[in-house]
């Protein structure tokens, strides 16, 4: 009885926070302005091109040189942070807005440590995460297990974020999907530069959430094993906006205007269906298996009321082998309360990858 006490709370917790983040006046609803028009059309059309069938497309990515400036170093680590163009190509670059055309990076490693001793994993926003910081406190204790930190900026967050975008709240659902095609291309040119030009000798990707579901994405698609962590994300973005608390801070009506324009007399649910469909192009399950299934770990919620825990298991039975982990708790208090697992998942993981041969 106790045990389900605590869960219900950590669920309670969850809808608590979603009730203040999303559903007060403090902030405009994510889509505030729509669907995004013939920018969906062809976000829809690029997504596509991700599926199985386009596997190994656009392989190697463009070969990306970051320009570096030094934070901070002490005598056994140095943090990095670095820009660069990013890598879309110029139907993605002439849709992204311009303030997200220069990519950031933060790179934390360990110093006088060969790189090919070395792991990398390239850590991916979550919904709401602008900065460096919380990934890189994820990443910093992993120092001692020669396991460096590479940290983006997504599209649309930080620096990158469109000037009349309200905090994380995207104007539009082709946002959405353009935020997620360009981190992938952004982050397929990080792993390939972490490979071909530092020489890593093993290579991961995770994320938190939203983050997870790119890192999920990532990780399917790239040509050699990479270690993959999706930590507290669903296997589509279905089901954070149509079923967990994200529903809750939806524009529906705008989108039901919007929609309207074209075609007389819609329903609140058929603007839902719409949303279903749009958002199933990001539904991992429909991605190719990764080369190394046994080095991805999923780590879920017991009680999370953003993700239920019937998307985490799709998602792990369409990649056989795959491996998931539940702590205990809900999405919000998970997030706080158990980088220690997430931590724990990154080592086991990178450790069922064999170590990159060096060149003679």
């Amino acid at each position: 009885m106790v045990t389900m006490n605590l869960g219900m709370l950590h669920y309670v917790l969850d809808h608590v926070y979603g009730a203040f983040v999303h559903r007060t006046k403090i902030s405009p609803p994510f889509f505030s302005k729509g669907w995004g028009g013939s920018k969906l059309d062809l976000l829809e059309r690029l997504i596509k091109q991700l599926f199985p069938e386009f596997e190994g497309q656009n392989w190697p990515p463009t070969l990306i040189q970051p320009v570096w400036r030094t934070i901070w170093e002490t005598k056994t680590a140095c943090l990095k942070e670095g820009v660069f163009r990013t890598p879309c190509d110029e139907q993605l670059l002439s849709a992204l807005p311009p303030e997200s055309h220069i990519a950031r990076v933060a790179f934390l490693m360990p110093k006088f440590v060969s790189p090919q001793k070395m792991a990398c994993v390239v850590h991916l926003a979550g919904t709401g995460d602008h900065s460096f910081e919380r990934r890189l406190r994820l990443g910093g204790p992993l120092l001692k297990e020669n396991i460096s930190t590479m940290v983006l900026e997504s599209p649309f967050y930080g620096q990158r974020r469109p000037m009349l975008q309200y905090g994380a709240k995207l104007l539009c659902v082709s946002d959405l999907l353009l935020l997620g095609r360009a981190t992938i291309e952004e982050t397929r040119s990080l792993l390939h530069w972490l490979d071909s030009q530092q020489g890593f000798g093993k290579l991961g990707v995770c994320g938190l959430s939203m983050g997870g579901v790119h890192a999920a994405m990532v990780g399917s698609l790239h040509p050699t094993p990479v270690a993959t962590f999706p930590f507290l994300s669903p296997h589509s973005a279905v089901v954070a906006f149509c079923e967990g608390i994200l529903q809750y801070g939806t524009a529906w009506e705008a989108l039901k205007r919007d929609l309207a324009m074209e075609q007389s007399e819609l329903t609140l649910e058929e603007v839902r269906e719409r949303m279903r469909t749009v958002l199933s192009l990001t539904d991992v399950t429909r991605f190719p298996i990764p080369k190394n299934p046994q080095a991805v770990i999923l780590v879920a919620a017991t009680d999370d009321g953003y993700i239920p825990k019937h998307s985490v298991l799709e998602l792990q039975k369409a990649w056989p082998g795959s491996e998931v982990r539940w702590v205990t708790g809900g999405h919000v208090s998970s997030f706080l309360l158990h980088n220690g697992e997430f931590r724990k998942a990154i080592v086991d993981g990178l450790n069922r990858l064999p170590w990159k041969e060096s060149p003679l």
